[in-house]
Formats: C-alpha cells, structure tokens, sequence
C-alpha cells in the first residue's frame, strides 16, 4: 500500500540540494520549478524494491607485464590505477506514485541518498549533480530525447536523505535482461540434453535475441549521442544503467532502453575561451577522469573534452561486449568482470585474438556468430570502440551509423 510521505521539505527553491559548489557551476532552479515537482505532499511513497551502488567509469590503461602468471595481480592494478570505486554511497529504490495535480497518478521510481551523516559529502554531491545532469538535459520540453530516464521531481527529508523521482518506465536493467536469458540458456542445454530439444524453435530464439540486443544497443548510443551533443558526459555508463521498459524479446519493436545513473554526469561545455567546468572538476566527482585524461597525454581544454567522450564510449564497448556475450551464454560461463579481464589483461584488446579464443570454445559460440554478422562487423565496431587510443575511437554518432547496427540483424 502506498503512503504519503511524511516530514519531508523541498530541495529545488535553494539552487538545488544542498551543495553550493556545485549549484554555483548549474544553477537551474527556475527550470526545477517550472518543470519538477517540488512539494512532497505530491507524492506517494509504496515499497523498497532494492539497492545498489555505483561504480564510476574507467578509461583502459596498458598494464606493464604480460605474463599469464601475473593476470591477476595485473588485473588488479589496473583497477588501482584507474580509481574504481563502488558500493562507497548505496542508493535504495523505492515504487511509488504522484498523488496530486496534473500528473496524479503517475507511476514513479524513488532514487533515494544517503543524507552526509550517512554517505558523507560524497553521497550529497552525487544527488546535486544527477538532479543537474537530469534537468538541463530535460530542459526543453520539445527536445527531449525519449532513450534518457526522465525526473519528474524529488525533495529532501529532515535526516538530509535526497529522493529524486523517476517517471517508471520499466524494473528491469540490462543487467537484468542478461541475467535472465543466461539462464534461459541453461534451461536450454538441459532440454537438449534430454533429447526434447527443438532445433527451429532455437533458431527462432537466437534470431529474436540478436534483433532485441541490436535494438538496446542502438537505444543505449542513441541517448549517449544526445548527450554529448549537448556536452554533458555520462561517465557511469553500464548494464546496471539501462532502464528497459520490456525484457520479452518478440516485444523487441516496443523496446525503449533508457540511460540512467547520471550521478557522475559531467559538463563540458565551453565557458568564455576555455571549458572551465574542466577546471573545476579537479575538486568534485570528476577528478579521476580528468587525472586519467592527463595520463593519456590530453593536457589542452579540448583534449581533456575529447578523452572524455572517448571515455564514454569505451565503457560503452564494453557494454556492447556484454550484452553480446552474457545473453547468448549459459549461466555462470561469462560475466562483466569476466569478460573484460579477458579482453585487457589476456588479449590487450586485440579482438581478433579474442575471437580466436572464444571461437575454440563451444559455449561462447553463438556470441562468436552474433558478433561476426556482416562479415565480422560486430568485432570491427567492438574493436574501433576499445581502441587503446582514445583519439581513434568513434563518436557516438558514428556507431549509430555502423554497418553492424544498421545492416546486422535488423
């Protein structure tokens, strides 16, 4: 049963939540009350319906020994060296709804931080910053890109917890989906090895699954587009971070995924002569990516902006190489760690000598086959988005554009 929420105050008439430094840089609280709702008597509160934390994005660094005996002490230092953090701000979820006005009766999704007694400074300027990110992205009501979770609106309680709400266009993640259909595949197996397994109906399955994965695939770069359009990053890009509105593969035509997790969003916009939200960043959620930008030698304002982009699409070819993988596997045999292990630290990302491998081994066959579509356009793209160089990586745009995404499957 949904309740009202009790005690709670408004966070969109102070320059949005409670950071100053970062409002400073964004400060977007006539959009906030033109077009979220503020009050908490307008919302209703229904049940917890989970939790996780997030990890930030992470450039790939070459690491500095080779041997098959050092992988994972390798691996780990890679993971050091990049400045990965999950789990240090937990985020809960709660359903819910909007009780009055307008929009009553609106299905929302509760993000809800922990207040700093709990999560610290951290847990406050994430909440700021998602609250931004998401309302200058949504801040023309005619140019709004459907493939980007929408906020309606949020408030603060008195402990200092920050709820955002969330149009509900869907429960399930990415993560979900793969989760889901990898252990579809084991059911699978066991069928086959009953000898009740029925070879058409698989085939079937297999073409709807590279169709559906095709289409959360475009709808993932197509939001990623927009956003670097409009100079923002996403910087926690992952499986975890799609919304999808169905995980039924016959529905694949209905398919809507959606970006999600804009807590680590960042602004690269051009202030004056300089990018000076580059600057800044040093001092906020942004500072590991701009020390990484430095390493990979991007030292001018328009580098750094240019590896940042390059960031954002390399996690999202280690997305695409997820979703390629995971679904078409059976439970257990891959998953993301997993898999990027074996394409950085084994194969320093030479996806030829990848496929080789995953070729040689049954259960990653149909992986293999869903990615050498077109004359192995599937590896090409990986191949080009995982480019150790940042400065040969596509846009966003020009992976929409791919042969494999426009040719492969659809």
């Amino acid at each position: 049963m949904l309740i009202t929420t009790p005690h709670f105050h408004t966070i969109f008439r102070t320059s949005n939540l409670s950071n100053s430094n970062l409002n400073r840089r964004n400060r977007s609280s006539s959009i906030c009350k033109a077009i979220l709702i503020s009050n908490p008597e307008d919302f209703q509160v229904g049940r917890l319906i989970g939790s996780y934390g997030f990890m930030n994005v992470t450039s790939y660094s070459a690491l500095q020994s080779s041997s098959s005996m050092d992988y994972y002490a390798d691996d780990l230092e890679r993971l050091r060296v990049q400045d990965v953090g999950e789990g240090r701000v937990k985020i809960r979820l709660y359903e819910g709804r909007i009780a009055q006005g307008p929009k009553k009766g609106t299905q929302v999704i509760f993000k809800v931080y922990p207040g700093k007694r709990a999560g610290g400074m951290e847990a406050d300027m994430m909440a700021a910053n998602e609250l931004n990110a998401n309302t200058f992205l949504q801040s023309d009501p005619q140019d709004v890109c459907r493939n980007i979770q929408m906020l309606l609106g949020g408030f603060e309680t008195k402990t200092g917890e920050q709820w955002l709400a969330f149009r509900y266009d869907g429960k399930y993640s990415a993560a979900d989906y793969a989760k889901v259909k990898s252990e579809k595949m084991s059911e699978g197996r066991a069928l086959k090895d009953q000898k009740i397994w029925n070879r058409f109906h698989q085939e079937q399955l297999i073409k709807c699954r590279r169709y559906f994965i095709t289409r959360l695939f475009q709808g993932v770069m197509s939001g990623l587009a927009y956003m670097h359009s409009r100079d923002r990053l996403h910087q926690s890009l992952g499986p975890a971070s799609i919304i999808l509105n169905t995980i039924v593969e016959k529905d694949a035509a209905y398919l809507i995924p959606r970006l999600r997790d804009l807590a680590f969003s960042v602004d690269i916009r051009l202030t004056g002569s300089r990018y000076s939200t580059l600057e800044e960043g040093r001092r906020a959620l942004s500072e590991g990516l701009w020390r990484r930008a430095t390493t990979a030698g991007a030292f001018t304002p328009i580098e750094k902006r240019d590896f940042g982009i390059a960031d954002d699409i390399y996690e999202a070819g280690l997305l695409f190489a997820y979703i390629a993988f995971v679904p078409f596997c059976e439970a257990g045999i891959m998953d993301g760690l997993s898999l990027q292990r074996l394409l950085e630290s084994t194969f320093k990302l030479d996806l030829e000598a990848a496929r080789e491998y995953c070729l040689a081994d049954d259960q990653l066959l149909e992986a293999v086959k869903f990615l050498d579509l077109s004359s192995g356009a599937g590896w090409e793209l990986l191949q080009a988005m995982l480019n150790p160089d940042f400065r040969k990586r596509p846009t966003a745009e020009t992976v929409l554009n791919h042969r494999f995404m426009t040719a492969a499957v659809l």
